[in-house]
């Protein structure tokens, strides 16, 4: 059972689920987990939060040390083993994590089938021209952000599997993620969060007036038929317009998440100033869905492929939005000049493996602006660790020729420390 209580009531042992007030005032990036040092104890204790909110199902009683009682009179001496407090909360707790993440799981796939039974409901009902059911919808949006506040990264990774026929649908699910997912990341509150993943979730409701035949097409579209898809925002908003209870945010990205930031994106060809920032994030939603996705007439790409290819973009995207979303995913360009939270300047490295944590060489002091021994690290979801503030541009910090720097400092080559 979940309920709040204030900072200094935390005890160790204690699953935290989140933290009350302004996200930035957290002691950690993401909550859920189980307070197992002291060091972490203090620093909620520490901080500004309202309250912390905690599951008591979830929770590990704090071990504690059997004190040794003496034996009987006569009794032999023999050497006494004790289990190890430590590790047995450990193991307690590991058990209770692969069960809650069989769990998430679980009503992850659940999620996402019943999510592609409304919107074959709702898509069907603006072909026959009839109003959206927003109650059925709002549902589906309220349960994706719970699913969210969860456990993000199972839900992603669940939709990441969809197959070439489920595209359609799963596609609005999946952008409403993405855009919920950034939303929290952004500290959005729980309204505008909603929003924002309504507008993910109805983004290509336009699409409906548009023959299968051209959306699946492997093969060059014609320029008629390219009109017919450039026509899908104007048709999609014109449809929710008449809807009733459609909030701005889903209106406003319905029609504009194909404008681009240089003004030669459609139907509008909107200059930048004239892009919401709402609109702006469900384009690159919309797009890193699109290309981590399989479909009829190409194969899926990966996700670190995907976001090098729409960073290299120019004028495409908003790129301080399109680095913050990188940070919701927790996923980066290989090769990128990221700047860290520990003043140091990186390059980020290539993943081992998939799904793995993002990692980075350190290698410049951005206090000093000197070269420092370079240092792998591992960035992590909490502040405990270090963590990617922001993109970096290599020739405001002198390196003229970043790629033969970055190239150097992967062969470890003690030249690319050269003052």
């Amino acid at each position: 059972m979940q309920r709040q209580i204030r900072p200094e009531d935390v005890r160790l042992g204690m699953y935290v689920c989140g933290f009350g007030g302004s996200w930035f005032s957290h002691p950690f990036w993401r909550a859920k987990f189980v307070l197992e040092t002291q060091h972490d104890l203090d620093r909620v204790q520490g901080s500004n939060v309202a309250y912390v909110v905690i599951d008591d199902a979830l929770g590990i009683e704090p071990a504690v040390q059997a004190e040794a009682r003496p034996a009987p009179a006569g009794t032999p001496s023999a050497p006494v083993r004790l289990r190890s407090p430590e590790r047995s909360a450990r193991a307690q707790w590991d058990e209770r994590e692969k069960a809650l993440e069989r769990s998430d799981k679980q009503q992850a796939k659940a999620l996402v089938a019943r999510s592609m039974k409304v919107l074959r409901t709702a898509f069907a009902d603006v072909r026959l021209g009839r109003a959206v059911r927003m109650d059925e919808v709002t549902a589906i949006v309220d349960d994706v952000v719970g699913t969210i506040d969860r456990n993000p990264r199972t839900l992603l990774e669940i939709l990441r599997l969809k197959s070439k026929n489920e595209y359609t649908y799963l596609h609005s699910v999946a952008v409403c993620t993405l855009m919920v997912n950034a939303a929290r990341h952004m500290a959005k509150g729980a309204t505008e969060t909603r929003e924002y993943g309504l507008a993910g979730l109805l983004h290509d409701l336009g699409k409906m007036g548009v023959d299968d035949a051209i959306l699946n097409k492997e093969g060059k579209l014609t320029d008629a038929e390219f009109l017919a898809v450039r026509n899908h925002p104007e048709h999609g908003y014109q449809v929710l317009s008449q809807s009733p209870n459609i909030p701005e945010a889903a209106l406003d990205v319905c029609r504009h998440h194909h404008e681009k930031m240089d003004g030669s994106g459609y139907p509008f060809g909107l200059p930048a100033e004239a892009i919401s920032m709402v609109a702006r994030l469900g384009a690159v939603c919309d797009v890193y869905d699109a290309l981590t996705s399989e479909r009829v007439y190409k194969h899926a790409w990966s996700p670190v492929e995907a976001l090098t290819a729409m960073w290299s973009w120019d004028g495409h995207f908003d790129r301080a939005l399109l680095f913050t979303f990188m940070q919701s995913i927790g996923v980066f360009p290989a090769g990128m000049l990221v700047q860290l939270r520990s003043n140091r300047l990186a390059l980020v490295l290539e993943n081992k493996r998939r799904a793995s944590r993002p990692r980075v060489l350190a290698f410049y002091a951005t206090r000093d602006r000197a070269f420092i021994a370079p240092e792998e690290v591992t960035i992590e979801d909490n502040l405990a660790n270090d963590s990617i503030v922001g993109a970096a541009d290599p020739e405001a910090w002198g390196f003229a020729d970043w790629d033969a720097l970055a190239e150097r400092l992967l062969r470890g080559d003690r030249r690319a420390l050269a003052a």
